[in-house]
């Protein structure tokens, strides 16, 4: 061990640089959220509660679909700067920025029939889709914001620009908890004022990730890519590899809003305990992604330098770091379930039944260390191909038929089951194709407008 840290100084201090800022900025978003769960927890109704966590589950799935404009965004962006390309960096914050901003308009024009199927799908009391339906009309404004700032956070991430990252969620962040406060706890405006404060917060965001990306690059180089801008084989090797992890973003918010589905036919307190534990699930799975990132950015940088040598030490510290965290935040959880979920509600109830159920966090936690991690290496190397399948696999193989067994018997316990085969076989199926990615030339340089030949490999 003490020979590895001596051999892999620099690059053990380099992934620690960008993996603190990435996980600090990766957690104030999920932390705004449990504020905001808090609040609504301790509201006299839960079904307030109970109506957001129904209503986040579309937004889930919608925005963790276009999730696809952040990963993309940094994979190019990190190879682009290992190659030392000025003019390709450019154009990918402008191309992927006008996919999102037509995406974000397309969604704002379809949010009522997304609405209407939404809650369609999704079983819930009345009381509580009504609580849902004003969450939901009120944050699906802040959409077309959402999606741009993946792609800035993207581009400054394959910049390695995290410190802008950092002040962009942490300022957004900070004034969304301050508008949920007043909005719930003083104006008395419930899910609508949770709805209202996401969607000014993005908004904010957005306005200063332009400022902070304007002052990156001078007038006359962005005059001089907007030449390029309507490259159609450019467009076409994006779509390409926007595709692919959209497909593997849709397998896997589809598994999750089963997930939710499955519990709400368990009945309205099943539905907010797994909710409740998901909130948790979610924070630390934000924090490994901002790990994830890191090796994400770090690999795309090697593959543009033809730097192979430096992929496996990458790998090492990443999937130690990781599971390291993993493991210890599941097994908080576990040790002091009181602690940590009464923070979320004072609604004594539902924190003993949580008590039943939170031992499954560990093996869900410990696998989805293990995937993110493949995952974030995967597209680095934009193989998009391999993180496509590995979604479906693990949905169709590893998910659906323990969520069957749940469908027919009632038990959450089996759900949980369902949730932890997901991640393991999304792990195993991304590990059996790590060695070949390690060997022989299957790591060369990669050049922006050859992504699509990296994609039929």
């Amino acid at each position: 061990m003490f020979n590895y840290i001596k051999t892999n100084q620099a690059l053990i201090r380099r992934f620690y640089r960008l993996a603190a800022v990435n996980v600090l900025s990766n957690l104030t978003e999920p932390l705004a959220g449990l504020v905001c769960v808090a609040f609504l927890g301790h509201l006299t109704e839960i079904r307030h509660l109970a109506g957001v966590s129904l209503a986040t589950v579309i937004f889930n799935f919608i925005y963790e679909n276009f999730l696809f404009l952040r990963v993309s965004t940094t994979a190019v962006t990190s190879q682009a700067v290992g190659r030392n390309d000025q003019e390709a960096i450019l154009l990918v914050i402008l191309r992927n920025g006008f996919i999102a901003l037509v995406l974000g308009v397309l969604i704002l024009m379809l949010q009522y029939p997304i609405g209407l199927l939404g809650f369609l799908l999704l079983n819930g009391s009345p009381e509580v889709e009504s609580t849902g339906i004003a969450y939901f009309y009120t944050r699906i404004w802040g959409a077309p914001a959402f999606l741009l700032n993946c792609v800035i956070i993207g581009w400054f991430l394959g910049r390695e620009e995290n410190g802008k990252v950092l002040l962009l969620t942490i300022v957004g962040n900070v004034i969304n908890i301050v508008l949920t406060y007043y909005s719930i706890m003083q104006w008395n405006l419930g899910s609508m004022g949770a709805g209202l404060s996401q969607a000014s917060s993005e908004y904010l965001i957005l306005l200063i990730g332009v400022i902070l990306g304007s002052r990156s690059f001078q007038w006359q180089s962005l005059q001089t890519a907007m030449q390029k801008f309507w490259d159609w084989s450019a467009f076409k090797d994006t779509f390409i590899l926007n595709s692919d992890l959209l497909i593997m973003s849709f397998v896997y918010m589809s598994t999750w809003t089963v997930f939710f589905n499955l519990s709400a036919t368990l009945g309205t307190d099943i539905l907010t305990v797994n909710s409740l534990l998901q909130q948790v699930v979610f924070l630390i799975m934000f924090l490994v992604e901002g790990i994830g990132f890191t090796t994400e950015a770090l690999t795309g940088n090697f593959q543009g330098q033809s730097t192979k040598n430096q992929l496996l030490p990458l790998l090492q510290v990443s999937l130690f770091s990781s599971l390291l965290v993993g493991v210890i935040t599941s097994g908080a959880c576990i040790l002091l379930p009181e602690t940590i979920f009464g923070l979320l509600t004072n609604h004594s109830e539902l924190i003993e039944t949580i008590k039943y159920y939170v031992s499954w966090l560990f093996l869900v936690l410990s696998c989805f260390s293990v995937a993110w991690i493949l995952e974030g290496y995967f597209a680095g190397l934009t193989k998009s191909q391999s993180l496509r399948n590995s979604a479906l696999i693990a949905t169709l193989l590893g998910f659906v038929p323990v969520a069957l067994c749940t469908w027919f018997t009632h038990n959450n316990h089996l759900l949980w089951l369902a949730t932890s085969a997901f991640m393991a076989t999304r792990m195993v199926v991304l590990a059996v194709q790590l060695p070949e990615t390690l060997e022989g030339d299957s790591i060369g340089t990669s050049q922006y407008l050859d992504v699509s030949q990296d994609l039929r490999k």
